[in-house]
């Protein structure tokens, strides 16, 4: 009966140790997936917009830009009106149909990122991003 006893202890301890480890047990501890919020470049009745033009995402999530209106279309993002580096965010290579991936890194500061078309800056394709903290 000792031995059982002994060896339910160590299983449990074993078990507790591996749950915590895993931050199954962790107050705080989140176990969500990266999510992908899509925003279309241009909209189906051919204005030049983002639809939608402002989304939240949390840091480590990715925004699918799909081109939707007439092309070319690419998003730029805006240094002196976001929170943070946006050195690796940009892809300013004109997209002519299909889309692409923006990942925001893990450790994205919290707050607003700008961003823009380039060709369609002028008449106001322009949206934001904001990093929940």
């Amino acid at each position: 009966m000792r031995f059982i006893k002994s060896f339910l202890l160590r299983f449990a301890t074993a078990l507790i140790a591996v749950l915590l480890i895993m931050g199954g047990l962790l107050p705080g501890s989140s176990t969500a997936l990266a999510a992908t919020a899509t925003v279309q470049m241009g909209s189906a009745a051919g204005m030049l917009v983002f639809e939608p033009a402002e989304i939240t995402i949390a840091p480590g999530d990715t925004v699918h830009y799909e081109v939707a209106g007439v092309p070319p279309h690419n998003v730029v993002f805006d240094p002196g009106n976001s929170a943070g580096d946006v050195s690796s965010l940009s892809h300013s290579a004109f997209t002519m149909s299909g889309g692409f991936d923006v990942a925001f890194p893990a450790d994205a500061a919290p707050g607003n990122y700008s961003y823009y078309c380039e060709p369609h800056r002028g008449a106001g394709m322009v949206g934001k991003i904001t990093v929940q903290g």
